[in-house]
Order: structure tokens, then sequence, then C-alpha cells
């Protein structure tokens, strides 16, 4: 099976040795997107909110360079700093995927890179 590594502008460059994302035949595997925004490599977000849309933004531009869309995710892990923030990232969350929800864990870590509240990864299928 031929692998195909995906990257954009659009989105922030890798802050370690990984891709961000890989296509594996009709799958996409998009590495854990944090809230920075890509244009200034800074957070720039000043609430758990503001960092979640950051984060869908470029999970948004990652699909898009591999021709996906949110419709076509069927696997999402989050990553909070702490559960607190279960329901501010599941409103801005949820808005993107129009009802049509992918399977989905969220858990609570120790710490994220540059000590964000959310992380995303998500794998789709065409």
């Amino acid at each position: 099976m031929q692998k195909n590594i995906i990257n954009t502008t659009q989105a922030p460059a890798p802050i370690g040795p990984y891709s961000q994302a890989v296509q594996a035949g009709n799958l996409l595997f998009i590495s854990g997107q944090v809230p920075l925004n890509p244009a200034t490599g800074t957070i720039e977000a000043t609430d758990v909110a503001g960092e979640t849309e950051q984060v869908m933004k470029n999970l948004n531009a990652v699909l898009t360079e591999a021709g996906y869309d949110f419709s076509h995710v069927v696997k999402t892990t989050i990553f909070l700093s702490d559960m607190s923030h279960f329901t501010a990232v599941n409103e801005v969350y949820g808005k993107y995927f129009s009802g049509n929800y992918p399977a989905r864990e969220t858990v609570a870590v120790k710490g994220l890179p540059r000590n964000v509240n959310v992380e995303i990864s998500m794998i789709a299928a065409k």
C-alpha cells in the first residue's frame, strides 16, 4: 500500500519528527493539532473555546489539503489538560460535524505541547 505524506502551510508545521498527516489507501491519519496559528507560530487564543476553534481550523486545513472534509472523519481523539474543559471543547467541536459525529474518546493528560489545553487527532476515510 502506498503511503502519502500530507503537509500544508495552512496548519502549523510539526514540532517534532512526524508528519501533519499520512494518507494510506482511502484512510487519512492526522497527527494531533494544537492551537498554534500557522501564520505566526503562536498561541493567540485566550480561553479553551478559542484554543479549540484554532485546533479545528488547523485540522480543517490538513483535511482540505488531502482532499477530505469533516464529513469523512470517522474517529477523533481529544486530549485535554483538565476534564473541566470538556463542555467548552464539545460546544466548538460539535459545530464542525453537523450531527454526523465520528467515534471518539476524550482523555485528560498531565501535559500537552506548549502548555495548551486541547489537542485533537483524527482519522478520516473516503
